[in-house]
């Protein structure tokens, strides 16, 4: 299984590539795609757009996991982050990939054990999960990698639940 996840923005998206194929999850890519600040919201919605397809086509995930909003002090950050959202979620649909939202508190619990994590204890966490000697730069990279594993491990859970609820036969 195959996962992309993204931790959206207009300035800075992060994204990670995460592969579970039985073992312990590996990290295929991960990175940020940069939109300039001067540059209208239409073409920086555009360049996300196309960063996050590129990703895409690259290497073919079977699934994506984006970070759900949270809701900021300043009303006009939460509606333009929701604009890179819509391009992400797009992007994701036109590829035919089911699409996994997760509250930013989720994914921090669940690769870090606590909601309230820092960004620094994220990419610690994430390095320790993938058995990286560094944690991935920056850390919209790191984010974006974390809300793939969340994913990954999320599917292992739901695996192991429906394994339990099947019966045994004598």
């Amino acid at each position: 299984m195959i996962v992309i996840g993204i931790d959206p923005g207009t300035a800075a998206t992060g994204y990670g590539v995460v592969v579970a194929d039985g073992g312990p999850p590996r990290l295929l890519e991960c990175g940020v795609i940069r939109t300039p600040a001067t540059a209208p919201l239409a073409e920086r919605l555009a360049d996300i757009f196309e960063g996050v397809t590129d990703v895409i086509t690259r290497h073919t995930p079977d699934a994506m996991a984006v970070e759900s909003i949270f809701y900021a002090r300043n009303v006009r950050t939460t509606v333009v982050l929701g604009h890179a959202r819509g391009v992400i979620l797009l992007a994701g649909q036109r590829a035919g990939l089911p699409v996994h939202e997760y509250a930013p508190a989720v994914i921090k619990k669940t690769v870090v054990g606590r909601g309230a994590a820092t960004k620094a204890q994220v990419q610690f966490m994430v390095a320790r999960l993938l058995r990286l000697k560094s944690a991935p730069q920056p850390a919209d990279a790191a984010d974006g990698v974390a809300c793939a594993l969340t994913c990954v491990l999320a599917a292992k859970l739901d695996a192991v639940r429906a394994m339990w609820r099947t019966p045994v036969l004598p």
